[in-house]
């Protein structure tokens, strides 16, 4: 008596099968990644409004700004783009920090994170890792760079942040050795501390 299904057969379900299953695991990749929430159009700053220190950007009139309610997924060596912030009063960094309604040395080692990962204020005045330029530094979360907003006086007339930063002091920087130079933007990993 022949088998219930032929060999030919049972290579069908089998590729059927694989097909299948790599089409869940790509829907799950694509799931974990962090798409554009929407767009800001950027308005002209009032003049003398945008502060530029530290090569910070300023809105153009019209352009259109992507928008993040996410960041990518954390792991123990999260990948971001390290840039630079002064969190002192009248830095580019704007008014106080949102952890804790105040100002920050920038020779105390802070940092802002990207609205994903700042995550409601979760990290707020927790300690993460900072790997970059083969040397590692501990700094406190003070501020949320935020991914959802900007182009407004709230926000200095700044872009909204990518969904990948670590905004850090001056003392950041220093600790990871980085030539002033070459301040302003390092890829780096990071992880809580």
């Amino acid at each position: 008596m022949k088998g219930f299904l032929s060999t030919k057969s049972c290579s069908k379900i089998i590729l059927v099968g694989i097909i299948v299953f790599v089409a869940i695991c790509l829907d799950i990749v694509e799931a974990q990644q962090c798409r554009p929430s929407g767009r800001v159009r950027g308005k002209k700053p009032p003049p003398g409004q945008c502060n530029t220190a530290d090569d910070s950007d300023c809105c153009k009139e019209g352009e259109m700004y992507k928008v993040y309610k996410c960041s990518p997924p954390i792991s123990q060596n999260t990948k971001a783009y390290l840039t630079l912030n002064s969190f002192e009063k009248g830095g580019d960094g704007g008014g106080p920090s949102e952890c804790d309604n105040s100002y920050h040395s920038d020779d105390t080692p802070v940092v802002a994170l990207s609205t994903g990962w700042f995550n409601n204020e979760s990290r707020c005045l927790k300690n993460i890792t900072i790997n970059g330029n083969g040397q590692s530094v501990v700094a406190m979360v003070v501020d949320e760079c935020d991914s959802t907003r900007g182009c407004d006086a709230d926000h200095d007339y700044q872009p909204p942040c990518p969904n990948n930063i670590v905004d850090a002091s001056k003392a950041v920087w220093e600790a990871l050795g980085v030539s002033r130079d070459d301040w302003g933007g390092l890829d780096i990993t990071w992880s809580d501390a």
